[in-house]
């Protein structure tokens, strides 16, 4: 059993929010770091800190973590009524609690926690993700065009520190965690594998960090707003047709380039989806054996049963409001069809060659009567 007490060493209760946990590590290793704290046990309390980060950052490991404690060194994970194994063997090679390592999570390049976290004052310039909206057009609105306002949500520069993150003039600095390296080491002498690298919690793997982080936005440099656009569509627009407006979706993190806006175009119209391409691909499955079965002289048996999927399949078509649908939906739907006839005709290949040689089989006796 593990003797350490990984939530004495951070200073934080037991049921610490992963937030404060975080919060906590980030203080004390500030203090604690050997490019800071000269004392001669600074560098081994620093490295007993990030072992607790390591362990209490992570849910799983957590979970396992609290459950040795209390006496079960299963844990949840590992219980037959979750469906693991004794250790919380989870299969393959990216966690080593079935092999007895209490914490697993070791999978990947980076060992502990691998997985990239951005700190609240980590400085990593990133560009913006684009933005999609779904803009519903009617039939006329996409034949002869249309300018339609959409409401969305985006991220945006912050006007406070103008998108840099940090409220002074110097944007970044280098990360008094790591030193700049991106990642620390974490001791794992305790259980006989030496040390092992983590991505830094404090910078998410960049090295630097905000000097000065901005009150507004935290440091990102981007704050979540409610934005409004106009998306002109040109006439002659179809259904799923994308109108990029660029530099008008996320803003990047600490001044990184902004994503686009992208209006995708629904006219219901030419939409094929729901029962109707459902319909369309049961009558494909259905065609195969009705033509097949006509040449084969088993059409009258295999009519018999085709003949409810047949129906619901013209039913499904027929109940979504054909009358108002385009070519378009259409040339769809007959795309689907052929689809389905496509998957369709190996079994229906083999179902009508079988039930013909059964025919020939039980006929056989009777030619010589």
């Amino acid at each position: 059993m593990n003797d350490k007490d990984y939530y004495a060493i951070l200073g934080v209760d037991k049921d610490a929010s992963a937030k404060d946990i975080q919060k906590a590590f980030q203080q004390k290793a500030r203090k604690l770091h050997p490019d800071v704290n000269k004392e001669p046990d600074a560098e081994e309390r620093f490295k007993e800190v990030s072992e607790a980060y390591a362990v209490l950052s992570d849910e799983q490991k957590r979970a396992r973590y609290d459950a040795m404690r209390s006496g079960n060194p299963f844990g949840a994970a590992g219980s037959p009524s979750a469906g693991g194994y004794p250790g919380g063997y989870q299969g393959g090679y990216g966690g080593f609690g079935g092999f007895g390592f209490p914490f697993g999570g070791m999978g990947g390049v980076g060992g502990f926690g691998a997985q990239r976290r951005r700190g609240a004052s980590a400085y990593n310039p990133s560009t913006g993700a684009d933005v999609v909206v779904e803009v519903k057009l009617s039939r006329e609105q996409a034949r002869d065009g249309a300018k339609v306002a959409v409401k969305y949500p985006r991220y945006e520069a912050c006007d406070n520190c103008r998108g840099s993150g940090s409220v002074a003039s110097e944007h970044h600095r280098a990360c008094p965690t790591c030193g700049g390296t991106g990642s620390i080491a974490v001791d794992l002498g305790m259980f006989g594998m030496g040390q092992a690298r983590m991505v830094c919690p404090e910078c998410g793997g960049s090295g630097k960090v905000v000097a000065d982080p901005c009150p507004v936005c935290g440091g990102e440099g981007r704050t979540r707003v409610q934005a409004e656009a106009v998306v002109e569509f040109p006439a002659g627009t179809h259904d799923g047709d994308l109108i990029r407006m660029k530099a008008r979706g996320n803003a990047g993190t600490n001044g990184g380039e902004t994503g686009d806006l992208v209006g995708r175009a629904h006219v219901a119209a030419e939409r094929l989806e729901g029962r109707a391409q459902s319909g369309f691909y049961l009558l494909g499955m259905v065609v195969p054996f009705l033509v097949l079965s006509a040449f084969s002289g088993t059409f009258s048996m295999f009519l018999m049963l085709c003949i409810i999927p047949l129906v619901m399949g013209v039913f499904m078509i027929a109940t979504d409001d054909v009358l108002h649908r385009s070519a378009l939906w259409w040339k769809r739907g007959l795309r689907v069809l052929a689809n389905g006839a496509t998957n369709g005709l190996f079994f229906a290949l083999i179902v009508v060659w079988f039930s013909s040689c059964t025919q020939a089989i039980f006929l056989a006796p009777f030619r010589y009567m």
